[in-house]
Parts: structure tokens; C-alpha cells; sequence
């Protein structure tokens, strides 16, 4: 296992939720990092709580943008790894209802922010290093009604990580797979019901509670120091997939 210490880690979606959670285990480690998300307030806020001692940098930028991401990779400099945890709520209305443009909003930003992320990352990114997407449980549990462009969506992150993993070797590519995690995106999703979903869904879970941003942090750090381990999807979510 290779080590983090002295590592550059670009964490996108690190202002907040997963991505928050993996810079600061990431800092934890030794590492540098530089932390990527839309808003420079919630930024400079994740900054003050990372208390980095100046190995935090941040960047804002719009995954959606190409403009923004080069600039964004240019802005970081020559880097170790790359974990992008950035996400928007799922579009959740039955098929029959679906909004389009709201779902093309969603695929930009979740599936064609990793492409252009994996478009721009290549430039700077050192040779042995690695890329870390997050996907999902929705794939393997699609909510119903309403779960099926999600679904799609995360499980197509699989397939995009095997073949990147062939054309960038020996550059690794993952996936991180996460079950229901304790973050703000859930209170943008269900607001005052969030508590009642987890206390049911935590009662079902083997695990018996939900997890928090640092029970899953861990996963991403052994995909960036593994170097043997590349093409993979990595699965923590308490054993959500099997209830």
C-alpha cells in the first residue's frame, strides 16, 4: 500500500457531505488537499473547519463547465489523485412525468461532470496516480417509482471506470459505492422527514444506523493507496444492498 503523506488530493464536492469527509481523512493521512466546489462561501467555511494548516487549498468551479474544470486543473497544478464526490438530488418522479430538462441537468451534472473531469484531469494528473468516482445504492436498490434515470446513471459509473481504467493504465480509476449517508443532500431532498427515512431505513440496514461522511471516507482512501486495485467498484453501505 502506498501512502498518502505529502500526496496533492483534488477532492470535488469537498465543501461539504462525502467530499468533506474524505479531505479531512485525507489531511489526516499527511496529505495535501485541494478542495472544489460551486460555492466560495461554503469554501471558505470547509477551509476554517479542515483547519489544514495550510495544506488545504480551495478552488471554486462549476462541474458543468468545461471553461470552469480546465481552469480548475490548471489552478491546482500537478496532482497525486482525484475524488470527485460532487452530486445534485436525483430527479424523483415517475417516468411517466419526467421533466427532461431537469434530467438533463442531473446527467450534466453527475455524469458528464466526471467525463470532463477525467477529460482534464489527464493533463496534470502524475503517472501512477488515480481517479475516485462515487455512484451509488440507487443502482443496486432503485427507489420506485421515479429510480430509473438514477439508476441508470450510477450504474453506468462502473462501466465508465473498467474501460478508463485500460486507456489511462497504469493510472487507476474506482468507484465508490455508498449506501444512505447522513448529508445535506438529504435534507434538500425529504427536509423534516429525513429523521423518520433513517430511523426506518437504519432499523432494516445490518448495520443498524446510517452512515456518516466519515464511515465511508475510509473507502476512498484505500482506492487511492491501493496500487493494485483499479477497474473496481467499491460497495459501503452497511449491507443496504442486501435488505
Amino acid at each position: 500500500m502506498a501512502t498518502l503523506k505529502g500526496k496533492k488530493i483534488i477532492v470535488v464536492g469537498g465543501s461539504s457531505g462525502i467530499g468533506l469527509g474524505v479531505a479531512a481523512a485525507a489531511l489526516e493521512s499527511g496529505a495535501e488537499v485541494v478542495i472544489v466546489g460551486r460555492s466560495a462561501e461554503k469554501l471558505t467555511a470547509a477551509e476554517k473547519a479542515l483547519a489544514g494548516a495550510g495544506l488545504v487549498k480551495s478552488i471554486a468551479a462549476d462541474m458543468t463547465n468545461e471553461a470552469d474544470v480546465f481552469r480548475l486543473f490548471d489552478d491546482a497544478g500537478a496532482f497525486d489523485h482525484l475524488v470527485a464526490t460532487a452530486g445534485t438530488p436525483p430527479p424523483n418522479y415517475p417516468v411517466g412525468e419526467t421533466d427532461m430538462q431537469f434530467v438533463r441537468s442531473f446527467v450534466d451534472s453527475k455524469f458528464i461532470g466526471a467525463v470532463m473531469l477525467a477529460k482534464h484531469a489527464v493533463r496534470t494528473l502524475k503517472t501512477g496516480g488515480s481517479m475516485t468516482f462515487t455512484s451509488g445504492i440507487n443502482k443496486d436498490r432503485p427507489p420506485i417509482p421515479g429510480g430509473s434515470v438514477v439508476s441508470a446513471i450510477a450504474g453506468s459509473f462502473s462501466y465508465f471506470a473498467r474501460a478508463l481504467a485500460l486507456e489511462l493504465a497504469p493510472t487507476r480509476v474506482n468507484i465508490v459505492s455508498p449506501g444512505w449517508v447522513d448529508t445535506q443532500m438529504w435534507d434538500d431532498i425529504v427536509g423534516e422527514a429525513k429523521s423518520g427515512f433513517f430511523a426506518e431505513m437504519a432499523a432494516r440496514l445490518p448495520a443498524k444506523r446510517i452512515a456518516t461522511p466519515a464511515d465511508v471516507a475510509p473507502a476512498y482512501l484505500y482506492l487511492m493507496e491501493s496500487e493494485f486495485t483499479t477497474g473496481e467498484t467499491m460497495h459501503i453501505d452497511g449491507g443496504q444492498r442486501l435488505v
